[in-house]
């Protein structure tokens, strides 16, 4: 199989995606909010969607791993347009950023993303993508505290019934004959 992309995680895989992301989209969608007194200097939405896009394409899985790492790595910073480590958003910025867009925000640039790319993509002329909405029960059972009434695991008994009636047979196996005149 012959796979165009880079690894995840990788910083090949940054250079390829950075041209698609629709850094002026995302700025006149969500503008840049007045500087507060008394905080940082504040960032364009596309610079910390940026950011929290490395949430899914670094090895950091947090925004905490995230905001080190882009103090830690300039190519880091590069891909998500920041000048300098001191400029780099911490994890309340990103939070905020995350609560301001919502789904329906990282909806939107999903969408606008899929229809940029899907310009580019060399697509067959006769394409058909089946989604299967098929649904599967869960597997809950190790999942479920044990009742009285359940039989453990690994038991030969296997229905509630059986699991019910056990006791019973007990109690009368253990009755005492009594000899009748």
């Amino acid at each position: 199989m012959n796979n165009p992309l880079p690894a995840v995680g990788t910083l090949a895989l940054l250079d390829v995606l950075s041209p698609f992301i629709p850094d002026e989209f995302i700025n006149l969608r969500w503008p840049r909010r007045t500087r507060r007194p008394g905080r940082r200097s504040a960032l364009s939405a596309a610079q910390l969607w940026r950011a929290h896009l490395l949430i899914c394409l670094w090895p950091g899985r947090s925004f905490n791993a995230v905001q080190r790492a882009l103090v830690e790595h300039r190519p880091l910073r590069h891909f998500s347009h920041l000048p300098n480590q001191a400029s780099a958003p911490d994890v309340r910025m990103l939070h905020e950023f995350r609560s301001r867009l919502g789904p329906g925000g990282f909806r939107a640039i999903n969408d606008h993303l899929t229809r940029e790319i899907l310009r580019v993509a060399p697509l067959r002329e006769k394409t058909l993508a089946l989604i299967d909405a098929t649904d599967l029960p869960a597997r809950t059972r190790d999942k479920k505290k044990p009742s009285g009434l359940e039989c453990p695991p690994g038991s030969s008994r296997c229905t509630l019934a059986q699991a019910w009636t056990d006791p019973l047979f007990c109690w009368l196996q253990k009755t005492h004959i009594a000899p009748v005149d």
